[in-house]
């Protein structure tokens, strides 16, 4: 959970401290972009092969090197002399985080029973909407205090006390566990992985900045041919050794399937709200970044505590229904939000989004916690690695898809409104209404969360009553004849 929440915090308080690092570090504006698209590119490259090498070499060991080389590269980044060192750090703190986040799910499914899975999973939840609202809080408290005359650098430095504390409990604690039958690393599947993404995940990240160029539309066209030779050639190592980079039996498993969908299309949902958000309160309304912070406190406490709520006591009576509550309870939110910026414009006060961030954060933290739940559920033990760094694959690559929608559905709008605009209200007001518009799109790709629901099983596998060990093993047996 320690590594969980300093990855989270990590990907979402470089952005508050970008203007502080500029200005200090004389970076050009291209570098500033490789700061946060460098981490992005080079964790969501890693993380199927971080998976997979947990469950060959053991989990606790990637989880441990994982996290000393995060809270290494954490220093790298905090003393960085140069804004190309800083670049060069953040990519080794990306490709750190892809050996250190696929252990966290992994662990846990190997290391807790079915029925007690539920339990940590809502802490997951938890922490998931604790991280992604102190990520920009923490960076805007510590950017304006200034600590020691170090500017932006502890946004970094942070990590290296909370890096320690995971590296000492993660070594006393943490039980080792790694798939059953020795497994060799494909070295083919992992070259083709790494190149997939990259090709459809940099054109996506850059695309905007540089004008939607020509070469972009190729690459993410072509990544599309390499993924699709990259499940051929799987399915010929699947039969041949028995050691693919991605287990694609698991797609055989209706919950992990449908999941992963959810998973993905979810992930475009965050991407365009989080960034729409926080350009909307500093932009438009020009808010201060502690301000902006602040206002998202709501939310996260929101989502902590349905996240606790919904997978120990809600989903083993309701199941699936509570999952697809959330993703209407999440876009009713999203209409009371649309419904307020357009009545109170830029005189509206952080008090008045507190009730639609409330029912957001209160239909994510329904959503977040049992999905990885129902997802991994029926997922043989020794494939979890694997598993767990598809999850967070897909959802790297829904968030940067979102990303990449926010140049049409938000900087359309807002790029449309400040060509009219003469003044500093005209220009608030063009954010606002840009603001506006991407939330419609959000309300809309819940509604189809809502029904790719219907395809996740009613209930997962360890609410059934009396399933919780005996229902894992014979999964666990068959899935070799699944493979061969």
């Amino acid at each position: 959970m320690t590594a969980a929440f300093m990855d989270l915090v990590d990907v979402t308080i470089v952005n508050v401290a970008i203007p502080s690092i500029q200005r200090e570090s004389g970076a050009t504006f291209s570098q500033i972009q490789w700061i946060t698209a460098g981490y992005a590119l080079a964790f969501a490259a890693g993380l199927i092969t971080g998976g997979r090498l947990g469950d060959i070499h053991g989990r606790k060991r990637l989880f441990l090197i994982g996290i000393g080389g995060f809270t290494l590269a954490s220093a790298l980044c905090g003393f960085a002399a140069n804004p190309e060192m800083l670049v060069a750090s953040r990519i080794l703190q990306g490709a750190m985080a892809s050996l250190m986040v696929p252990q966290v799910l992994s662990i846990v499914h190997a290391t807790f029973p079915a029925h007690e899975r539920g339990k940590v999973f809502g802490l997951f939840g938890a922490v998931v909407g604790l991280g992604a609202v102190t990520g920009p809080l923490l960076g805007a408290l510590l950017t304006e205090w200034n600590l020691f005359g170090l500017e932006w650098r502890p946004i970094f430095l942070i990590n290296l006390p909370v890096g320690i504390a995971g590296l000492i409990l993660g070594s006393r604690f943490i039980t080792e566990s790694k798939a059953p039958k020795a497994m060799k690393l494909d070295l083919v599947g992992v070259a083709l992985v790494i190149l997939g993404l990259l090709m459809l995940l940099y054109p996506l990240t850059r695309g905007r900045e540089l004008g939607w160029p020509l070469w972009g539309y190729v690459s993410m066209a072509g990544a599309l041919v390499v993924l699709a030779a990259l499940v051929t050639y799987e399915k010929r190592k699947a039969a041949r050794d028995g050691s693919p980079l991605v287990e694609l039996s698991l797609f055989k498993v209706k919950s992990f399937a449908a999941g992963i969908a959810v998973q993905t299309v979810f992930g475009v949902a965050l991407g365009i709200f989080f960034l729409v958000w926080t350009l909307y309160m500093q932009y438009g309304l020009g808010w201060s970044p502690l301000k902006a912070g602040l206002t998202g406190v709501p939310f996260s406490i929101a989502v902590s505590v349905a996240a606790g709520m919904s997978v120990q006591k809600l989903v083993p009576r309701f199941g699936r229904k509570v999952l697809q509550a959330g993703a209407l309870v999440m876009a009713v939110g999203v209409l009371i939000y649309i419904w307020e910026a357009g009545r109170y414009g830029l005189a509206i006060a952080p008090w008045q989004m507190a009730l639609p961030l409330v029912v957001m954060g209160a239909g994510m933290g329904l959503i977040v916690a049992p999905l990885t739940d129902a997802i991994l559920s029926e997922v043989p033990r020794e494939h979890s690695g694997s598993a767990s760094g598809l999850i967070s694959t897909v959802q790297q690559m829904g968030n940067a898809l979102g990303l990449g929608l926010v140049s049409v559905v938000f900087f359309g709008v807002v790029d449309d409104r400040l060509a009219e605009a003469r003044e500093r209200t005209a220009a608030g007001l063009a954010f606002a209404d840009g603001f506006q518009h991407a939330l419609g799109w959000v309300a809309g790709v819940l509604g189809v969360i809502f029904l790719l629901m219907f395809a996740l099983p009613k209930r997962p596998a360890q609410h059934v009553e009396g399933a919780a060990d005996e229902a894992a093993s014979p999964v666990t047996e068959k899935e070799p004849a699944l493979v061969g």
